[in-house]
């Protein structure tokens, strides 16, 4: 299959191409390199360095690959800076989902994977969330994620398109960009490494559910190859993509800090790790948000495989490899 990821040379992107590629399927990329890195793609997979919202450059693109499918991973994906600035938010994350989904339609792709968030859509929440959960977003980047859902659906009615949103948790692991808001295990990391102290918010006890990248790729290969029997053409099919485990931040940092004292040694990764620093509360911070994964995994056959310890080990070495390069 012919495959057209946005947004493919970052983080969760580029760990989707990699599946896809291992995979066997034909992938290309269309990424304007804000975040992302020509060096996270394998290097025979072509891209295209281009901005989503530019309309007339992803029409082109679409209209060289003819992709059979595109996963849409490109977007704007700081909460904080869409409450600085909603109207970019939305030129990214609104319109450019907008001239995915046209061009798609435009040129026979019939199917669209779309990285929605659990998180931002259904808010303050003690129990994990299944998706009929009434959505509650309450800053731009949330409300620009529900309303890239409802074009989705707009556009499968409208023009037969089979498409799916994957609403994901936390996302961790290696290539993270630790100069974001959103990737606290790739912050606290960085951090270290420079031999700092990581800062935890407020008293920390800011519950999330932390899923593996691995496991994030995963379930994106499988909304992109499911049959019209598991995810129809013309229907929006949303699902959960999260472990359903609540962790706050406070365990976190001590269970990060256990597998990055427990690395072998490395030069760039100095230990012991200093004591962890309380700054204030961040504004707008849920206490708690999990989600429940039990439609991905009756539906699509996908479950998290990834434990958190292993995981934040992997992530630890993969961060102290990089620094010591």
């Amino acid at each position: 299959m012919k495959i057209l990821v946005t947004g493919g040379a970052g983080f969760i992107g580029s760990h989707v191409v990699d599946a896809l590629v291992a995979s066997g399927h034909a992938v290309s990329v269309l990424d304007d390199l804000s975040t992302g890195s020509r060096g996270n793609l394998p290097p025979h997979v072509p891209l295209h360095v281009a901005d989503v919202a530019d309309a007339d450059a992803v029409a082109e693109i679409f209209g060289r690959q003819r992709p059979d499918a595109v996963c849409h991973q490109a977007a704007q994906m700081s909460v904080s800076r869409s409450v600085r600035e909603p109207a970019f938010d939305a030129r990214v994350n609104c319109l450019g989902t907008i001239n995915v989904l046209t061009a798609a339609a435009a040129t026979g792709c019939r199917r669209v994977v779309f990285a929605s968030s659990g998180g931002v859509l259904y808010g303050e929440v003690t129990t994990p969330a299944p998706e009929d959960t009434p959505a509650d977003p309450v800053s731009p980047y949330g409300i620009t994620k529900w309303v890239g859902e409802r074009y989705l659906g707009f556009f499968a009615r409208e023009h037969g398109l089979t498409t799916v949103a994957l609403r994901y948790s936390n996302v961790y692991g290696p290539r993270q960009n630790p100069h974001g808001e959103a990737g606290v295990v790739a912050i606290f990391l960085n951090r270290w490494l420079a031999g700092q102290p990581a800062t935890i918010n407020g008293d920390g006890r800011y519950v999330r559910d932390y899923v593996h990248v691995a496991d994030v790729a995963r379930a994106n290969v499988l909304a992109l190859t499911a049959g019209a029997d598991v995810v129809a053409p013309g229907t929006l099919t949303a699902f959960n993509v999260g472990t359903g485990i609540g962790v706050d931040v406070v365990m976190l940092e001590q269970r990060l800090r256990a597998a990055f004292e427990g690395l072998p040694h490395r030069a760039a990764a100095p230990r012991p790790v200093p004591t962890p620093l309380h700054g204030p509360p961040r504004a707008g911070d849920l206490r708690s948000n999990l989600v429940d994964p039990g439609r991905a995994g009756r539906i699509l056959g996908w479950r998290p495989t990834v434990d958190l310890d292993a995981g934040l080990a992997e992530t630890a070495a993969w961060f102290a490899d990089r620094a010591g390069a």
